[in-house]
């Protein structure tokens, strides 16, 4: 998990987005207890360790994560909490069915699965996705693939889509 956070914070920086990570899990701060909250403890713990530049929460419910009144209810010092843009899952199906359902039902911007961690840039689609998901995906990859001498490019992308 910490790995997964550190690698999207960077993507995220690579498009001019200041991530705030929220590390997701049913519990948010102390409220809860159990093998998969502590799963999440530790990764969090790992990102703070390794990555102190980064702003992350965790764990963290998704509804305290991304609305102001419930993160601040929930975990009021918090520089993330009801401000995250980076969302990490504990595991890939919830992940892939959060983001469909948010993308779905609310007319969302998804943009991805984006792999991360390789040497070249490698995206998926999935054969549900819309024309709009390919355009998008199309231009994601394109910019992953400029090489360190066009930040700016990256940059500008990345207002657009955020």
């Amino acid at each position: 998990l910490a790995e997964i956070a550190s690698s999207s914070a960077d993507s995220s920086i690579s498009f001019g987005i200041d991530p705030r990570i929220a590390m997701l899990s049913y519990s948010s701060g102390t409220s809860g207890e159990g093998a998969d909250v502590e799963k999440v403890r530790q990764g969090t713990e790992i990102v703070k360790q390794k990555r102190p530049d980064l702003k992350v929460e965790g764990p963290i419910q998704y509804g305290a994560a991304v609305d102001p009144v419930v993160g601040r209810q929930k975990l009021p010092k918090s520089e993330v909490a009801g401000k995250a843009n980076v969302l990490i899952f504990t595991d890939l199906n919830t992940g892939n069915n959060t983001y469909k359902a948010v993308q779905r039902e609310t007319g969302a911007l998804a943009i991805g699965p984006m792999l991360q961690g390789l040497n070249k840039p490698v995206n998926d689609l999935s054969r549900g996705c819309t024309v709009d998901d390919i355009f998008n995906t199309v231009i994601i990859t394109a910019i992953q693939s400029l090489d360190d001498a066009a930040p700016v490019v990256k940059k500008d992308i990345g207002k657009v889509l955020a």
